[in-house]
């Protein structure tokens, strides 16, 4: 046997053995929702986006319900800028005015929602674009936001404008598609009571999904390894009163404060676990789903 051959013999026994580690995972999470927040460099990066949409078709193919949730921060404040639309942001959030939420929709439901169908389809499967007015799909309420003065401690009510959080997302949406052949790929756009469109922040889209769809996993791609402790280390997992510790002494700081405030209401709410996941890392969904050591944070 040549040297060639060996070593050909040798990749496809290791291939062989990474299908026998996977199958008692795709046997438990056979029929189950999975939940995708999708966004951050992964989503910048064509190489990368290439290998999600291909990994999102895998899940499909195997038996498991995929949910993609996108955001879109940087592509909306591309287009704002070419546009020349100012916009500012309060405690994270983009302030929306009525101008900005018409590029907000456009670029969201538009632009990089079709993209990222066209992924999908051009790696072989079946997807649908829709955001949360589709259908009815997310009902929406106005968000305020509360600062306390750090001089006289007053607190002051911000209006961020047609920013929303979810009231209500309706899961006989859901279930059609995991009924179908289709993978849902949703904007984080929501309706208004009295028809006004509403720009959610899409963490909280997808942990509101998630619970709807009581899936089995909320995943949260980001561009960061996971959760790290004090010393930079990366804490592989934690139940919902170590998240609550970690935050009470300083180990969770900034953007990732919000992201584990999801993960713990989406796994009170019925979800199975929600993870925070290195989007920036080469096949991160398939590796947390159908592997013993995941990858990045979980919490359960």
């Amino acid at each position: 046997m040549s040297d060639d051959t060996h070593d050909q013999r040798v990749e496809w026994l290791a291939k062989a053995g990474i299908l026998t580690e996977a199958l008692p995972y795709m046997r438990e999470h056979a029929g189950k929702v999975i939940v995708v927040k999708y966004g951050g460099h992964a989503m910048g990066d064509a190489a990368l986006s290439e290998a999600f949409a291909r990994d999102i078709v895998l899940l499909k193919q195997v038996g498991l319900n995929p949910v993609i949730v996108h955001g879109g921060g940087p592509q909306i404040g591309s287009m704002l800028k070419r546009l020349e639309i100012e916009s500012e942001f309060v405690d994270g959030l983009r302030v929306t005015d009525a101008a900005t939420v018409e590029i907000v929709e456009m670029v969201l439901s538009g632009r990089i929602n079709k993209g990222i169908v066209a992924a999908i389809t051009a790696a072989g499967g079946k997807a649908v674009g829709l955001s949360g007015k589709d259908g009815g799909l997310i009902a929406a309420r106005k968000l305020t936001s509360v600062h306390k003065d750090p001089d006289s401690g007053i607190e002051k009510v911000r209006d961020l404008g047609f920013v929303g959080e979810p009231t209500r997302v309706d899961p006989k949406v859901l279930e059609i598609f995991a009924r179908s052949d289709f993978i849902p790929v949703i904007a984080p756009i929501g309706l208004g009571e009295n028809g006004q469109t509403f720009n959610i922040n899409a963490d909280t889209v997808a942990g509101a999904v998630a619970i709807a769809a009581q899936a089995t996993r909320l995943l949260l791609l980001t561009d960061v390894e996971g959760v790290l402790d004090k010393a930079g280390g990366l804490i592989k997992e934690m139940n919902v009163g170590d998240a609550h510790d970690r935050m009470a002494d300083g180990t969770l700081t900034g953007g990732m404060i919000p992201k584990v405030e999801t993960c713990i209401q989406a796994i009170e709410g019925g979800v199975g676990a929600a993870v925070i996941v290195d989007g920036r890392a080469p096949h991160a969904t398939l590796l947390e789903i159908f592997t013993a050591h995941g990858s990045g944070t979980m919490i359960r």
